[in-house]
């Protein structure tokens, strides 16, 4: 499965954007999916994950209340919705994909399929 992210950009703190991760096949139904970060000089870290079903997330604290992630099985798209965006939002962002639980997702371990990053910069 190939994923491609997009939808990164240049936003004001405050502002909104979202992110979209387009799978190539339509076994991506079955996958639970994540978006992760990279900010300059830092570790990559997790962000959001959704379970195949839709019933089930977790998210990181930093952005609790700020993003929503959601999938179209129909579309074989992930989302990512960032609402209230902050300076320190700003980093690429990549999508993930995996066969595995969300929780093991959260430590990258059990990703299989990783997008392209996508960058998100936010000015203050």
């Amino acid at each position: 499965v190939q994923l491609q992210a997009s939808g990164g950009g240049l936003v004001q703190a405050g502002g909104s954007a979202r992110l979209s991760c387009v799978a190539s096949r339509r076994t991506f139904t079955y996958y639970n999916v994540a978006w992760f970060r990279q900010a300059p000089g830092k570790e990559r870290e997790f962000v959001a994950a959704l379970s195949w079903r839709g019933d089930n997330t977790d998210y990181a604290d930093a952005v609790k209340g700020r993003f929503t992630i959601s999938k179209d099985n129909a579309g074989n798209t992930a989302y990512l919705q960032m609402n209230s965006l902050k300076p320190e939002d700003t980093a690429y962002y990549y999508c993930a994909a995996s066969g595995q639980g969300i929780a093991r997702m959260l430590t990258q371990d059990a990703i299989d399929y990783w997008g392209k990053g996508t960058l998100v910069t936010v000015s203050s």
